[in-house]
């Protein structure tokens, strides 16, 4: 194909494109809403979302609460003064850290689904779970 008809091609692919999105395109119209008692799918798996969560991060507190307390016994056992204040400054630092972790649970769970989705929360994979890795092209600048 030469120059001369390519540049037509892409662009009336590139219109046959466009007119097939406004074709398909939804209604503007808000959905309907149900009877006062029925929730919609996608409330529901949020919400159900929302609780997957909690529990994951609440098992993640109570995790982290073990091994703090498991983290004090065995402080209470050294007797050499200048490590014994090391693992207390590790003891002082996951007390803060358990205590704020507490707060976010019970900020998120006070949120609910909803207010956890407006805030960009609800596409996080699960608390325990690795992160996801970072993308591989660098982005546009």
């Amino acid at each position: 194909m030469n120059r001369k008809s390519f540049l037509p091609a892409v662009i009336l692919t590139l219109a046959s494109l466009a007119w097939a999105q406004t074709q398909s395109a939804p209604s503007a119209a808000p959905p309907a809403k149900g009877a006062p008692g029925q929730m919609r799918p996608e409330h529901h798996h949020m919400m159900e979302m929302h609780k997957q969560h909690m529990e994951a991060m609440k098992a993640d507190v109570d995790k982290m609460k073990a091994s703090l307390d498991q983290l004090k016994a065995n402080v209470a056992q050294i007797s050499d003064s200048a490590e014994k204040a090391r693992w207390q400054t590790n003891v002082d630092m996951w007390t803060v850290m358990v205590g704020h972790m507490e707060q976010m649970m019970k900020h998120m769970d006070a949120m609910g689904p909803e207010g956890m989705a407006h805030h960009g929360m609800m596409h996080h994979g699960a608390m325990g779970a690795p992160p996801s890795p970072p993308p591989t092209e660098p982005k546009p600048q």
